[in-house]
């Protein structure tokens, strides 16, 4: 067995050797002294010769679309139809560019793929290179990247759900960058399909003609040839001229542990070869090209990128750092004028990161500076906490993002984390001008404090954009009004269609108010119907303040909250109740407090073990038990004055991992 199994590694080495691609599974089962191997060999026998796709040969376009309209499955099916993968005999390719763990369990898209597809048409051959987004709103940033290095993009609607909120979002992100839109109405096999309702709808809300809408089911692949089709057809080819110096748009990066930092671009002029001293514009930095080569899906080298094309690089780049998205690349000696870039991705949720064991925080740091390798929107920076111990305050996206980014660590590097409660990041205005940015609670200043010298506390407000059945109005509507909500409107979405079922509220939110259950509370009161979306909407003044919680009149850091103050009490009546079902009880009596201030909201008192110290006394006179009693109770004060109440880590975990 041996033999045979180093006879397949020989043959997989020799192939790899020759340029193709291989990968060796060897599993091995001790108790029953059973050895197995399997080696898959992909032959990438075909290479391919860049210099044969010029700019009108080549395609540069994206899916774009809400969560759950069915990206992944179209994007499945193009690769098949194109030849890219290989069809199952035993069934459909699922998810081909979702390569993260979290990416199957959960079936959304987190990370953004860029596939390379040859297709023929018309006896011309093309290069389609489809740059694949996520669809949550929390990933928009992701969206934002895929959409500056196409030229167009099919705009995916689910023929059940009709257009969501996410779906408004992307189509006038893609329309703001002069994308041409190929609208596709997806899941027409289904049931409870509505194509020509679905269709009058995006007339309606995107002014788009119906007879230039494809209706299709990427899981059964009716209709996905007119998709294709579609995008050679309708779809302008990228300009750019082939003798001009080099210029290429870099859109994305990931990180390889033996070759440093990949970067994803997109040549815009010039041709880019294998060998050639680039440099980056935003950092002024100098590399070599040690490898270049487009993803089909996986990494197939090339010798050269020409005018349109996109494909990867190597450069032995040591830093995620250093490849800033949206940077022009240009040859050393032939500086180019850069192109325009884009905003970088903002934090808009913070909460702390720390291990449940002290001494595993050195594993946790490295872990979580591994995986900010290869998700560049993560902001970290180190922070103790006098319960906690060390740990790192992380700045995520919003709160999808950092229930993904805990569930990476967990999979990916085997860590047990406490995840402090998400806040968000409030701008203090003093009296002398100065302002200051705080996402940390216990940095808050006590806003009734004369000596803070604060004018103003200001915090971070969105956009909402809710579409919900008619039914359901009423019941969001009071939702947003209990979250805080301003300036709210409602309109028809359908309103040229026979029956309007299905409207468009938009409101102001606080930012701190979608963190905190508004999205599950979103969806149970509107049994799931209701689709969600926010844009940032600048900073507003607030009426809010640092609530802490006491535990024998000794403050714990990290449960300091900021609250508005019209919640107060509602608040802190909440996490003391909590408190106090997650605090061992100790040897006297523990006080837990919620205060504003110097103001205690809410109180409940944790009662102490008592141990029966008249058991041991048969008969004589009742003072005998009264003097054991009365000595009892003076040791439970004294202990009281002098204990100290530790918050261990477990009933930290049970506290903040309860959602409730």
């Amino acid at each position: 067995m041996h033999r045979i199994l180093h006879k397949s590694c020989r043959q997989a080495l020799a192939t790899e050797r020759s340029r193709h691609y291989v990968h060796i599974t060897v599993t091995s089962t001790s108790a029953s002294r059973y050895f197995s191997s399997s080696v898959r060999v992909w032959a990438q026998t075909k290479k391919i010769n860049m210099e044969e796709y010029s700019p009108d040969l080549i395609r540069n376009f994206s899916i774009i679309a809400h969560i759950d309209h069915g990206k992944s499955t179209l994007a499945d099916r193009l690769l098949e139809l194109t030849g890219t993968i290989q069809k199952k005999k035993s069934g459909k390719n699922e998810q081909v560019l979702d390569k993260l763990k979290v990416e199957r369990e959960r079936g959304i898209t987190v990370k953004a793929q860029t596939a390379s597809m040859i297709h023929q048409h018309n006896g011309s051959g093309f290069l389609l290179n489809l740059i694949d987004t996520p669809g949550h709103v929390d990933f928009s940033w992701e969206v934002s990247r895929s959409l500056a290095a196409c030229q167009g993009a099919v705009l995916l609607v689910d023929a059940s759900q009709g257009v969501q909120a996410q779906s408004i979002s992307v189509f006038h992100n893609a329309k703001e960058r002069g994308l041409k839109i190929i609208p596709v109405l997806n899941k027409i096999d289904l049931p409870a399909a509505e194509p020509e309702r679905i269709a009058e709808q995006m007339r309606a809300t995107f002014g788009i003609d119906p007879s230039e809408i494809l209706k299709i089911s990427a899981k059964t692949g009716k209709g996905v040839q007119d998709v294709l089709n579609a995008i050679i057809e309708r779809l302008p080819a990228p300009r750019g001229p082939k003798e001009a110096p080099l210029k290429a748009f870099l859109f994305d990066s990931f990180y390889d542990r033996y070759r440093g930092v990949i970067s994803l671009i997109n040549v815009q002029e010039g041709v880019l070869r294998k060998g050639d001293k680039i440099a980056s514009y935003h950092t002024r930095k100098r590399y070599e090209v040690t490898d270049v080569g487009i993803m089909h899906p996986e990494e197939i080298p090339t010798q050269n990128l020409y005018p349109g094309q996109v494909g990867y690089i190597a450069c032995n780049m040591k830093q995620s750092s250093e490849a800033h998205i949206g940077d022009t690349l240009y040859r050393v000696g032939s500086e180019v004028e850069p192109l325009a870039g884009f905003q970088p991705a903002k934090a808009m949720v913070f909460a702390g990161v720390f291990p449940v064991e002290n001494s595993e925080f050195p594993k946790l740091e490295e872990s979580i500076n591994r995986l900010t390798l290869t998700d560049r929107s993560v902001t970290v920076q180190r922070e103790s906490s006098a319960a906690l111990g060390q740990g790192c305050r992380l700045g995520f996206l919003g709160t999808l993002h950092m229930d993904v980014f805990r569930q990476r660590l967990e999979d990916e590097y085997d860590s047990n984390v406490i995840i402090t409660a998400p806040t968000v990041p409030y701008k203090i205005i003093f009296h002398d001008g100065r302002e200051k940015l705080i996402s940390n609670p216990t940095e808050f200043p006590e806003t009734t404090d004369t000596a803070a010298r604060v004018k103003e506390v200001q915090e971070p407000m969105v956009k909402a954009t809710i579409i919900v059945p008619e039914e359901y109005v009423g019941e969001l509507m009071e939702l947003c009004f209990s979250h805080r909500a301003d300036a709210l409107e409602h309109r028809y979405l359908d309103a040229g269609a026979a029956t309007a079922s299905r409207i468009m509220i938009n409101c102001l939110l606080p930012l701190s108010e979608i963190v905190t259950g508004f999205f599950d509370q979103l969806k149970s009161r509107s049994s799931g119907f209701a689709s969600f979306d926010y844009e940032d909407a600048g900073y507003q003044s607030s009426d809010l303040a640092k609530m802490s919680f006491l535990l024998n009149a000794k403050p714990v850091d990290a449960l300091a909250l900021i609250v508005h103050r019209s919640a107060q009490e509602k608040v802190g009546r909440h996490w003391v109740k909590k408190l106090h079902q997650v605090i061992p009880r100790q040897l006297f009596e523990v006080p837990i407090q919620a205060a504003i201030g110097k103001k205690v909201i809410a109180r409940e008192t944790l009662k102490a073990m008592r141990a029966d110290v008249t058991a041991g006394l048969y008969g004589g006179h009742y003072e005998r038990k009264m003097k054991h009693l009365e000595n009892q109770k003076e040791s439970k004060r004294k202990m009281k004055r002098l204990g100290k109440v530790d918050l261990p880590q477990e009933a930290f975990f049970n506290l903040l991992s309860n959602k409730g």
